[in-house]
């Protein structure tokens, strides 16, 4: 996934703003974006964390990835390119994408948080291979950040031969095949503030659960059906 760095003169950065350069392609002009991109709000200590920067990146990631299956699936109708799309820019996707970036080892976290496994957590990977999206679209507009994603999710999109279904769809008829009750979804929890909440929802199957936990209770429902599609199967 890494990529040739478009150099420009300036200042050498930190040993991890270097490296996510490298991985990204692109030398930064303003790298006070690629810091905070890499900033866990446990180490903003009052400065910007990464949470603004993934808000941009979720967007920007969307339209690339919504662009590029335009392009290669000319023939495919909306409803199966948006279970693409939705299986594309899941967290599990997102998550994978950064582990295989050893993307973990350049976010900047609290001593505490990071002796707790916080860089590992599948929500933090997500969040940071987002915001340094949103920091690349915010540094070089969409060429470098579509240039970036389709490298990064080559080896992703080749593996999706068909659309996949709905997580949620799929985890029910499998349920309905076994004659089994329907799955059973419950807000297990909601926190943070009104205009950035947070949901954790379970979903319960044949004796087995699945969490996830999402900004909309839908796709932390659709976060949870996944996992308990993968511990069924």
């Amino acid at each position: 996934m890494p990529g040739t760095v478009n150099e420009r003169s300036r200042p050498a950065g930190s040993a991890c703003e270097e490296e996510a350069e490298r991985l990204l392609g692109h030398r930064f002009s303003r790298p006070e974006l690629l810091t905070e991109a890499l900033t866990h709000r446990s180490a903003a200590h009052g400065k910007g964390s990464n949470e603004r920067l993934e808000f941009v990146g979720d967007r920007v990631l969307g339209l690339l990835v919504a662009e590029w299956l335009a392009e290669r699936f000319p023939s495919e109708r909306e409803g199966a390119l948006g279970r693409r799309l939705a299986a594309l820019v899941s967290q599990p996707v997102l998550a994978g994408l950064a582990e295989t970036a050893a993307l973990a080892q350049l976010i900047n976290v609290a001593p505490n948080e990071a002796k707790a496994g916080v860089k590992r957590r599948a929500t933090v990977l997500a969040d940071a291979l987002e915001a340094v999206i949103g920091a690349l679209f915010l540094d070089a507009g969409l060429g470098p950040a579509r240039a970036f994603v389709r490298r990064a999710y080559e080896p992703v999109l080749a593996a999706q031969p068909a659309p996949p279904k709905d997580p949620k769809t799929a985890l029910q008829e499998w349920a309905q095949a076994r004659g089994l009750d329907l799955p059973r979804y419950v807000l297990a929890e909601r926190h943070g503030p009104p205009h950035a909440p947070a949901f954790s929802i379970t979903v319960t199957l044949a004796g087995r659960t699945g969490t996830g936990s999402a900004g909309t209770k839908r796709e932390a429902e659709r976060l949870a059906a996944a996992e308990l599609l993968s511990a069924l199967s």
